[in-house]
């Protein structure tokens, strides 16, 4: 399994080290984070066949968009967020893995899912031999600089294969 510890600057927080190789994940933020002027509240039904799951923002409004870049093989560490997050996959594959039942999806370029956030904690790698791209939207994103993703331990019972 690859733990990948620098997952992403602007994921984690902390300071970018210079070095010539990619990194195994790279996270670029594509807009400033942002705010509704309007109240809102969102309310979402997620039918991945592994039942229904609500998903609920009372305040979605603080809204921020990254660019993922992730080499064949690599691992993003388990983690989770602060509300739901919109993927869109540009380029490649990726499979996300949740802790629930140690469960797995793979999603290929032109395809696109929810994670719910909210404590959901998962975990997604590139399953594929070319880069995987994809754009993450986050809702109830932390104000200021604070992590978009909240580091969590991986489940003891679930392993993710390498390649």
């Amino acid at each position: 399994m690859l733990a990948i510890a620098a997952s992403g600057v602007l994921l984690y927080g902390g300071q970018a080290q210079a070095d010539p190789t990619p990194a195994p994940v790279a996270v670029e933020v594509l807009t400033p984070r942002a705010a509704f002027t309007d109240q809102a509240t969102m309310q979402l039904q997620l039918k991945d066949g592994h039942g229904t799951n609500v998903i609920r923002a009372s305040d979605p409004s603080h809204i921020v968009t990254t660019k993922a870049t992730v080499q064949p093989g690599a691992q993003i560490p388990w983690h989770t967020h602060s509300g739901p997050v919109f993927v869109t996959i540009a380029e490649g594959e990726l499979t996300y893995v949740s802790s629930e039942g140690c469960t797995s999806r793979r999603y290929a370029a032109g395809t696109a899912f929810i994670d719910p956030g909210h404590g959901h904690v998962h975990t997604a790698y590139n399953s594929g031999t070319a880069l995987t791209v994809f754009y993450a939207t986050f809702l109830e994103a932390p104000a200021g600089t604070a992590p978009l993703a909240i580091p969590a331990d991986a489940p003891a019972d679930c392993k993710i294969p390498t390649n």
